[in-house]
């Protein structure tokens, strides 16, 4: 077999993605040995070892002591629903509004404390290194699992001796910020969101039920009023089981 410029091992391992991709090698099949890799494509130990650690960093493949190597079951990617403000029906949360639409059972679980703001976080919403932010953080749920977590930040000198300093408390907890900041007269009219990736943080899929090297997703999100930035977030999400369905309406 001829490889032309790419590296050896990069070719087999496309060849043996294909293979897994399209079903000849389905979920639980054991991957060709080293032996047969080699002599499969004409390679070396070494270049048929490099080829399986790039299947398994890739999440296709999993090595099992003392009996080899299996290509692993391939989760189908669910949606996760994102389409901007709309208003809410009585009391429902954003969330739950949202992820309904595409037939999730959506809860969540929150905590709120009140912190300095550090630099990243200050840079955000336009204050100062040290001032006063309401951080909350989220684990949302699909039917019991963990599906992408958050943690948000408002600064305390809009929100702070209002009846809508903590999010998930008082009458309107768990509105919404939109809706949430409306109560105090501030009317949010932007919102941006910028997504990324990453090598999730061992505290992330420790809940999210990751392992060390899964990818995450992370959605940076802030929204304003009159330019203003009242409230931002990351928002965190695992790449391998879900994927973010935006939907926005054409005006």
């Amino acid at each position: 077999m001829t490889f032309g410029e790419q590296p050896a091992y990069l070719r087999v391992a496309s060849d043996l993605r294909q293979k897994i991709v399209n079903g000849s090698l389905p979920p639980h099949t054991r991957l060709p040995s080293q032996a047969r890799i080699r002599e499969e494509y004409g390679v070396s130990d070494t270049v048929a070892l490099e080829a399986r650690k790039v299947l398994m960093a890739e999440g296709l493949v999993e090595g099992r002591s003392g009996s080899g190597t299996y290509v692993k079951e391939r989760p189908v990617p669910r949606r996760i629903a994102r389409s901007g403000y709309r208003p809410a029906v009585g009391s429902v949360n954003p969330f739950r509004q949202e992820q309904a639409a595409d037939g999730a059972r959506g809860t969540w679980e929150s905590s709120s404390e009140q912190q300095g703001a550090g630099p990243a976080v200050a840079d955000r919403l336009g204050i100062a290194v040290g001032d006063p932010v309401m951080r909350t953080r989220y684990v949302f749920r699909d039917g019991g699992e963990a599906m992408m977590l958050s943690v948000s930040w408002e600064p305390l000198a809009l929100t702070g001796r209002t009846p809508v300093m903590l999010p998930e408390e008082g009458p309107l907890g768990g509105c919404g910020v939109v809706e949430r900041m409306a109560a105090i007269d501030v009317v949010v009219d932007n919102v941006t969101e910028e997504v990324g990736a990453r090598p999730g943080l061992a505290e992330e899929l420790l809940v999210l039920g990751g392992v060390p090297g899964h990818v995450v997703m992370v959605v940076e999100r802030t929204y304003f009023a009159s330019g203003r930035p009242v409230e931002t977030a990351d928002i965190v999400i695992p790449a391998d089981r879900y994927r973010v369905a935006y939907h926005l309406p054409v005006r």
